[in-house]
């Protein structure tokens, strides 16, 4: 394993850097005033300053650097997950500016790999330049959606139609105004095998029926810049059969496909926000007094700075054996590196940010520091694309196998 950064990668390196020091760090300030100052429809909007981003990473190549072959900018994992951390400093701001946000990247990758020539033509195309958002509909609030069989949305065959009826909840990006398309999971077939009941469908937003009935809050905060998260109800809501993604019975597959990239680019984003942390950490610990010495001279804060060291250097590690891995022997061959960094780099940031926030004291909870929104990120991570416990078992149960098959 050999994770040294190639020509390439040190090259974008340098670019993304110098994007974020020049357009996106100066952006922070506009894009909280902006958001703060929205109204209406416009409040789950992206800021006019993403925007204005967007058109400069254009200019500069980066551009879709999360999807590899020729649609995207052709990068391996490997490639991708320095990239992924830096973008990970200002988790808001820089991803939807490189169009390298969720949930469009999963979205994007769906339509790539399974998508026929005209969905992708029609969804794909417009995703990739920027010009619309998406939305993935799979958790249910009436179900424990961690075991994503018991999804009880129906898509019924009608004729030349699929009908759909169901409740999603924290469908993430679809009360962005620029949300056209949402890929629903539901059953197709509730008496097939468990894992072959589930299909997926392209439903446009404007689909009568399609009623996005309310914003979700996240630890209080609306999210708005991504999109939001919704309700979502579906009442008779009629689509030709073509825009059926794959095969019938083919959801739950396709589910785990896209749920893989999802989780890894997620764990690379993290450790940006760790690393952010710490620097907003030794520059409080360095420029704050209290008991008469730099709190950077208390032993609790040098401890904290250490071990979040540390950490850090052992998460990125994973990661990247994790991406070089996907590369190698693909997405099921890394499947325990992947439930393993799922589990640790959300809980282990967390705590990096926690204490970051003790060491900002009333600062640290409040919207003059970034904290209080990254904590509200890397705790929701421990649910999202699956929680901890739902990797925990599953790993364990791998583990515990190979010694069963011996004895």
């Amino acid at each position: 394993m050999d994770f040294a950064y190639d020509a390439r990668t040190e090259e974008l390196r340098g670019r993304l850097l110098a994007f974020m020091d020049e357009h996106v760090y100066p952006a922070e300030a506009v894009f909280h005033r902006q958001r703060e100052e929205a109204e209406g429809e416009a409040v789950w909007s992206a800021p006019p300053v993403v925007e204005e981003l967007k058109a400069a990473a254009r200019e500069r190549g980066l551009w879709n650097l999360f999807l590899p072959g020729e649609r995207g900018a052709g990068l391996t994992n490997l490639q991708y997950a320095p990239l992924a951390e830096i973008t990970g400093h200002s988790p808001h701001l820089a991803p939807p500016a490189l169009n390298c946000a969720a949930p469009d990247t999963g979205n994007m990758e769906v339509l790539s790999e399974f998508g026929s020539e005209q969905q992708r033509k029609t969804w794909l195309e417009p995703l990739l330049a920027g010009e619309i958002r998406s939305a993935f509909a799979m958790t249910e609030p009436d179900v424990a959606s961690s075991d994503a069989t018991n999804i009880e949305t129906r898509i019924e065959r009608v004729g030349d139609e699929y009908v759909v009826n169901g409740r999603k909840w924290y469908i993430s990006g679809a009360m962005n105004p620029r949300c056209r398309i949402f890929i629903v999971m539901g059953k197709t077939d509730p008496a097939a095998e468990r894992h072959r009941q589930q299909s997926m469908l392209l439903v446009p937003r404007d689909t009568p029926g399609l009623e996005v009935r309310r914003g979700m809050r996240v630890f209080g905060y609306d999210d708005g810049d991504h999109g939001g998260h919704a309700e979502v109800v579906f009442h008779d809501v009629r689509v030709p059969a073509e825009n059926l993604v794959g095969e019938e019975g083919g959801g739950f597959a396709i589910a785990q496909a896209r749920l893989g990239p999802g989780r890894i680019h997620h764990c690379m984003r993290l450790i940006g926000m760790a690393e952010r942390a710490v620097e907003l950490m030794c520059r409080r610990a360095t420029g704050r007094v209290a008991f008469g010495k730099p709190l950077a001279e208390q032993g609790v804060v040098q401890e904290w700075i250490a071990e979040a060291r540390v950490e850090i250097e052992q998460l990125r590690l994973l990661v990247l054996k994790t991406a070089w891995l996907m590369d190698t022997v693909g997405n099921r061959g890394a499947h325990t590196e992947i439930q393993a960094i799922k589990i640790a780099t959300p809980e282990k940031v967390g705590l990096i940010l926690d204490r970051a926030i003790q060491l900002h004291g009333a600062g640290g909870v409040s919207q003059d520091f970034p904290l209080a929104e990254l904590y509200a990120a890397a705790r929701t991570l421990r649910l999202a694309d699956g929680p901890d416990e739902v990797h925990k078992r599953s790993l364990a149960r791998r583990e515990l196998k190979r010694y069963a098959q011996q004895g």
